[in-house]
């Protein structure tokens, strides 16, 4: 899956690599993430949808490999300069700490849908997300592909 280039018509905005997501998604937290009714149009519409939604791959030092329009908007980044960038970049040094219990947390239990923590974009804007939830991504064989993130919830600090 080549998910180097951003997403679009000709690469039916990644959708085998969403459905990865949701399929990940519903199988841990025994819900769906969005109505699937049209799945036509899955890749778009989770592109195009109004909550944030990334993930990472299983590199030692996890790199981005998706990110919807939200997502990309929130950081201040392309899908060029997000996707390979290592996923701990998205927190500021002093908050790597509390991401990395985090993301073990997620390694052990499958998932957690109460996080809350700051991030910072592209150009240093700092936000409070909160109630996100973060889950372990697994192929349809069950093999470990990385791990993803959700929120609806975030607030620009000063």
């Amino acid at each position: 899956m080549n998910l180097k280039q951003a997403p679009s018509e000709a690469n039916q905005f990644h959708q085998a690599h969403v459905h990865l997501l949701l399929e990940s998604y519903l199988r841990l937290l025994k819900r769906p993430l969005i109505d699937r009714s049209d799945t036509q149009e899955l890749g778009r519409v989770v592109f195009n949808a109004d909550f944030v939604l990334l993930s990472h791959n299983i590199d030692a030092d996890p790199l981005f490999d998706y990110a919807n329009r939200m997502a990309l908007d929130l950081f201040e980044m392309s899908w060029n300069e997000l996707i390979g960038m290592p996923s701990r970049l998205s927190a500021e040094p002093v908050n790597r700490d509390e991401r990395e219990r985090l993301l073990s947390r997620v390694a052990a239990d499958g998932y957690i849908d109460d996080y809350s923590g700051v991030r910072i974009s592209k150009t240093g804007k700092r936000f409070l997300i909160r109630q996100a939830v973060v889950w372990n991504v697994y192929d349809e064989q069950g093999r470990y592909q990385g791990q993803a993130a959700s929120f609806r919830d975030w607030t620009p600090l000063a």
